[in-house]
C-alpha cells in the first residue's frame, strides 16, 4: 500500500531555515501530484504548497517566495525547502500525494515544525 514518511522537522529560530522530506513507497511516484500541508494547534490543516507531476508548483501566499517544494522521482522523494521561517510557521507538517486533483489522498504521519526564540 501507499506510505508516505516524512522527516526533518524540528526547533529553529525566526529567519532559520529546514527542509523537510517525504519518502514515498507503494506506488509509481511519478505519477502522482505531492502535497504539503501543515496544521497549527486549534486550526485547520491548510494546503502548502504542491508539486505535480510534470513539476509545476504552487504555494499558499502565506509561503510564497519562502518555501520551495521539490521532487526527486530517482528516490520517490518530496522536499520542501522553508527559509525565512517565522513563528506562525510552527505546525506539524503532512506530506500527502494524489493521483489526480480529486482522488483520494494519503497521508503521511506529519513532522514537528516549531519556530521559536
Amino acid at each position: 500500500q501507499v506510505q508516505l514518511v516524512e522527516s526533518g522537522g524540528g526547533l529553529v529560530q525566526p529567519g532559520g531555515s529546514l527542509r523537510l522530506s517525504c519518502v514515498a513507497s507503494g506506488m509509481t511516484f511519478d505519477l502522482y501530484i505531492l502535497d504539503w500541508y501543515r496544521q497549527a494547534p486549534g486550526k485547520q490543516r491548510e494546503l502548502v504548497a504542491s508539486i505535480t507531476s510534470g513539476a509545476g508548483t504552487n504555494y499558499a501566499d502565506s509561503v510564497r517566495g519562502r518555501f520551495t517544494i521539490s521532487r526527486d522521482n530517482a528516490k520517490n522523494t518530496a522536499y520542501l525547502q522553508m527559509n525565512s521561517l517565522k513563528p506562525e510557521d510552527t505546525a506539524v507538517y503532512y506530506c500527502a500525494a494524489r493521483i489526480s486533483q480529486y482522488a483520494n489522498i494519503y497521508w503521511g504521519q506529519g513532522t514537528q515544525v516549531t519556530v521559536s526564540s
